[in-house]
């Protein structure tokens, strides 16, 4: 059984990845650095049951460090990397772009590295529906440029992808990089409109509304996005982009609304204007994953915010 490598495997998607892979009697390699960008306990949480597991073990380091990284390398005897690990969040990359570039551009670099010298049979990258930027096709296709990145968070996004491409051609590495799309579900994140509006409604706080609540994002539900990364570990082709995303955007106001029906309670919204960095719309073309992962998503947004809101309530009351 190969044994995985999941950098970032104590967060949002990566806890869910390891999970599942675990869940299958697979070997599984958690690198996580615990940051502070949200409370380091949430991830602690994330991974508690994982911790259970003689087929899990846990590497707190950060992917910058090149030296820290062959360590594990020599010790795990990995067969196979999935790198989720990235500093998130297009907004917060405005105000710390080296941070942003020094992570998820150096790290990814290391770890392309780490793949070269440990002769690792296959490098899967979570990349972003983000290096669509301002797109004006929709929706967003794999063979579309893919030039108009409007934040340093997609730039870096963008440049692994290239990264990737570079050492899928020069050393013969196989790599899929998967372009996802606003993800969310449990354990998602507290920055993410999900959480924050679910939080805010519940407790008779206002939310703020960017815009006029046209906007619109192709939620992507997590179990689906695992799905989809699980069936990339089965792909034997060199080199691909591939979109993973629910391909049904859902208006800005829309999502509040249905926030609204599932808590019970309307929300006091505060318009504010757009930010910087944000995007009219994602849209993901899920063709290509259709027919190279035979994935599709099977998940609507009422079912994963009903999901959700589940978790986020039993979450909230074990403290």
């Amino acid at each position: 059984m190969d044994k995985i490598i999941i950098t970032g495997g104590a967060g949002f998607i990566g806890s869910h990845v390891c999970e599942r892979l675990l869940d299958e009697g697979r070997y599984v390699v958690c690198v996580d650095d615990f940051n502070d960008y949200y409370r380091p306990e949430i991830k602690e949480r994330n991974i508690k049951n994982c911790l259970k597991s003689n087929r899990f073990s846990l590497h707190r380091l950060d992917i910058r460090d090149e030296n820290k990284l062959d360590t594990v390398f020599k010790k795990e005897k990995i067969d196979k990397i999935i790198h989720l690990a990235a500093r998130a969040g297009v907004r917060a990359s405005l105000k710390e772009p080296q941070l942003y570039f020094s992570v998820n551009i150096g790290g990814t670099l290391n770890l392309l590295d780490m793949a070269r010298r440990h002769k690792i049979s296959q490098f899967i990258f979570s990349s972003s529906s983000s290096v669509y930027g301002t797109n004006k096709k929709i929706p967003f296709s794999e063979e579309d440029k893919a030039g108009n990145q409007v934040s340093p968070y997609a730039v870096s996004k963008k440049v692994a992808e290239l990264l990737c491409h570079s050492y899928s051609k020069i050393y013969k590495l196989r790599v899929i990089c998967l372009r996802l799309f606003t993800v969310y579900g449990p354990r998602g994140r507290p920055d993410m409109a999900p959480y924050k509006f679910t939080e805010k409604i519940l407790n008779q706080q206002a939310i703020e509304m960017y815009g006029n609540g046209s906007s619109q994002r192709d939620y992507t539900y997590v179990g689906d996005i695992v799905e989809g990364i699980v069936k990339t570990l089965s792909c034997e082709r060199e080199f691909e982009i591939i979109n993973l995303g629910n391909s049904e955007p859902v208006k800005l106001i829309e999502f509040i609304n249905i926030i609204e029906d599932l808590l019970g309670k309307k929300a006091d919204i505060i318009q504010k204007p757009m930010p910087r960095g944000d995007v009219p719309i994602t849209y993901a073309d899920n063709s290509k994953a259709s027919k190279i992962l035979n994935w599709r998503p099977k998940t609507d947004i009422m079912e994963g915010m009903k999901r959700f809101i589940a978790w986020y309530r039993l979450e909230s009351k074990s403290g």
